[in-house]
């Protein structure tokens, strides 16, 4: 197994087996993210993936995920995904799930035939980072598909079988957007139906555009108590019909929550509600760090 650089999984990802077949994301312009700038965009040899994934089956006796990383390894045409898959299932027929990156525009431009082949196959989610459902917001930061583009292409992958997870950033509006990021997100959610959504915290990081917006004055950060106040007007935005997975327990988190929508959506408002009285309940910004 064989890594170029640092690399990025979903948590949901934690023991699966991570195989690179992008190096760096293809769009790599938002304007709040550092993970790949220090990577020019390429697609590995199949020839090399071949050599990794046989480097895995005799390293590992049990590989029931996989996860296909860099950035938006959905990218590449199905010709290439469906090389990877089925040597996936060659190697690990135990493999139970392939996991993946993706952008809205990468999951628009397959068709319905193309998405179907990769689902019958192995993949089973497609990871989006959405951030926010502010079309203005999605400007600001360059995220480079609209809210429309983002509905279409997260109902269409949920209908076709595949499993979506979202997320999306608290603050990423600033001081100065807060409450039409929370109240847009919230709807944007309800619209997409999704099968499970994240909400992080921003965390700022330095030699990014958002960072030099930041040190001009440009962008105001939200404070912990606004973070939670903004998660709470995001949940009581969110009507959704099916059972949705939410959590907001990444480490960015002031406080964490797990649940399920809609069923828990009144007690997570409520646990909120508490924290944003309790400032003892707001995680240190020591461990936000970590």
């Amino acid at each position: 197994m064989r890594y170029e650089g640092d690399i990025y999984r979903p948590p949901s990802e934690a023991y699966s087996y991570i195989l690179q077949i992008t190096i760096g994301c293809a769009h790599n312009k938002c304007t709040f993210c550092g993970s790949f700038k220090s990577k020019k965009f390429r697609i590995r040899k199949i020839e090399e993936v071949y050599e990794d994934l046989e480097m895995a089956r005799r390293y590992y006796r049990h590989i029931e995920k996989i996860f296909l990383a860099d950035g938006d390894a959905l990218v590449l045409k199905n010709s290439y995904l469906m090389d990877v898959l089925n040597k996936i299932r060659e190697l690990f027929p135990e493999c139970q799930r392939v996991g993946i990156y993706g952008r809205a525009h990468d999951i628009l431009r397959k068709t319905d035939e193309e998405l179907i082949e990769l689902r019958d196959n192995g993949m089973g989610i497609i990871y989006v980072g959405v951030e926010s459902g502010n079309p203005e917001i999605l400007k600001k930061i360059n995220k480079g598909e609209t809210r429309e583009e983002m509905i279409e292409a997260v109902r269409r992958a949920e209908s076709l079988g595949i499993e979506t997870s979202l997320t999306f950033l608290s603050g990423i509006g600033g001081r100065a957007m807060w409450r039409e990021n929370a109240i847009d997100t919230g709807t944007m959610i309800s619209e997409m139906e999704p099968t499970y959504a994240s909400f992080l915290t921003l965390m700022i990081v330095p030699g990014t555009p958002l960072h030099e917006e930041y040190m001009r004055g440009e962008f105001e950060l939200l404070t912990p108590e606004e973070v939670l106040k903004e998660a709470e007007l995001m949940l009581e935005n969110i009507n959704v019909k099916k059972k949705c997975v939410f959590r907001s327990n990444h480490a960015s988190n002031y406080v964490s929550l797990k649940g399920d929508l809609p069923a828990d959506k009144e007690r997570m408002i409520e646990q909120l509600r508490v924290a944003q009285k309790h400032s003892e309940m707001w995680k240190d910004e020591r461990f936000r760090m970590l």
